[in-house]
């Protein structure tokens, strides 16, 4: 009979515990302070409705999902609502245990209740507490990375985005940017077109009334002024951007602007040795690498190559796949620049994403500084995610299209409206802005070697079939003469 009364209390106490963690409060209201457990499975109700209609929500919206993901306010209250429901739910069923009588317990039946209830207490307190860990990780990073306060409006409905990298370094973030790429988006569809500028870019006008107009009226064309060195003169002339806090950013848009007509709404400048992290967070990119490419700089500098085939790299081959330059020129480059943006656009799904998270944020935080506010974070990762299914065109101002050293503006304008038509499906009509400001036609005393001869055609449009595969210079499909295919593609997954 004692045996039989104590195997009962045994499992009175077990189920208890079962019953907390199910059901919160529901020991307490059967056999504990009910006022605690109505309380409790209460609160218990309330967040399940929330998951439950969550779910189906962020199913069929989307939107949905990534404004949840990207509201301060909304991760802050998430974080602290989990830590206090960790709290809650491991003071239950510590109360749960005290509620099973284990003094009442023989000797082998009070461990037994001891352990399971030390296992349920860390089981649920810790996957709560990582919860409110994982939230504050997402809350932190859109704190740090989109610092931005200005919202701004697509532009015949588009968003066009400047993506500026360059290389970190004592007193070199964001000075010289080695490459300059507008992604410009749909605002509907996300069908997204590349627009890359070369950084040896010379005698181009700034946008009209601008700051740099004002003091470049005849266009940049000083001694060894490209495209690049906007940045460095503006951070030289601070004074004349007043409070701004990226005067070289905020000069390279003017210039930009002038050039390609486009109305810039937000940049992102991309630290290249912190995009390794990233590569490396997501699992590595696959790329086709159609001849060796150098590894470790120039000359005696290199080091290895990264073998052709197609191949998953690292972020440190990745890297290297990107800014390569011995047996390259710039052009070439930037070809190879686009194929790495294009392979991350489709190969990151949103699973990798969740799966890396934390290795994601923080080395996106560590990666890119923007001035796009929190606000708008879920709109641009909507209109990624829709950008994925779809083909990504680009456009590149280079020869033998474009003249490096005297560009012809109304020509590079038409280049970029036709690109952008195209990858909407329309048929480009007249150019119809404003013409630039004349540049000077004189040139740079110092011009690059691989500046080009000037096109046949004035108003040459992008060819989309690339070079044949057997034509490859510095590891792009095409060469110098003739251009490179990932530089002007309507589809750059088949130019790469």
């Amino acid at each position: 009979m004692r045996d039989r009364a104590a195997h009962i209390r045994y499992r009175r106490a077990l189920m208890l515990m079962t019953m907390t963690l199910v059901v919160p409060g529901s020991a307490q209201l059967v056999a504990g302070n009910r006022q605690v457990g109505r309380f409790a499975m209460r609160t218990w109700m309330v967040a399940v409705t929330l998951l439950v209609l969550s779910i189906p929500a962020g199913l069929l919206w989307h939107e949905y999902v990534f404004w949840a993901a990207s509201d301060t306010a909304l991760l802050n209250l998430l974080r602290f609502v989990l830590m206090a429901l960790a709290v809650g739910w491991a003071a239950l069923l510590v109360d749960a245990w005290r509620l099973g009588q284990p003094l009442s317990l023989n000797l082998s039946h009070r461990r037994t209740v001891v352990g399971v209830n030390g296992i349920l207490c860390f089981s649920v307190a810790g996957t709560l507490l990582f919860g409110a860990h994982i939230v504050g990780v997402q809350r932190d990073f859109i704190l740090t990375m989109f610092s931005g306060s200005e919202v701004t409006s697509a532009h015949h409905g588009r968003f066009n985005v400047l993506l500026l990298g360059g290389d970190s370094g004592a007193g070199r973030w964001g000075l010289r940017p080695d490459s300059m790429t507008i992604a410009s988006i749909d605002e509907e569809t996300g069908r997204t077109v590349l627009v890359g500028l070369p950084r040896n870019m010379a005698d181009f006008p700034f946008a009209k009334g601008s700051v740099m107009a004002k003091q470049f009226p005849k266009g940049f064309s000083c001694e060894g002024c490209y495209l690049n060195g906007v940045s460095t003169w503006a951070e030289d002339h601070t004074a004349l951007f007043g409070k701004s806090k990226h005067p070289g950013v905020d000069a390279t848009i003017m210039a930009i602007q002038g050039i390609t007509g486009l109305k810039i709404n937000y940049w992102a400048m991309v630290n290249l040795q912190g995009f390794r992290d990233l590569v490396d967070a997501v699992g590595g990119v696959t790329l086709r690498v159609r001849q060796p490419i150098p590894v470790g700089g120039l000359g005696s500098d290199v080091t290895g190559y990264i073998q052709p085939g197609l191949r998953k790299l690292d972020g440190h081959d990745v890297l290297w796949f990107a800014r390569a330059r011995d047996g390259s020129d710039d052009y070439s480059r930037m070809a190879r620049q686009k194929c790495v943006m294009g392979a991350m656009l489709k190969q990151i799904s949103p699973q990798t994403a969740v799966t890396n998270f934390e290795a994601i944020a923080n080395a996106s935080s560590a990666m890119i500084s923007t001035n796009i506010p929190p606000s708008e974070v879920d709109r641009f990762i909507s209109l990624a995610l829709k950008a994925r299914g779809q083909k990504v065109s680009t456009v590149s101002l280079v020869p033998p299209m474009v003249v490096t050293a005297h560009p012809d503006i109304p020509t590079i304008r038409t280049m970029v409206t036709t690109a952008i038509a195209r990858a909407e499906g329309q048929t480009p009509e007249p150019q119809t802005q404003e013409a630039a400001p004349p540049a000077t036609s004189e040139a740079p005393a110092s011009t690059p070697a691989d500046a080009g001869t000037p096109a046949t055609d004035p108003t040459p449009a992008p060819d989309p079939t690339p070079a044949p595969p057997q034509v490859v210079t510095g590891g792009s499909v095409g060469n110098l003469s003739n251009g490179y295919a990932a530089n002007q593609a309507d589809d750059l997954g088949a130019a790469c």
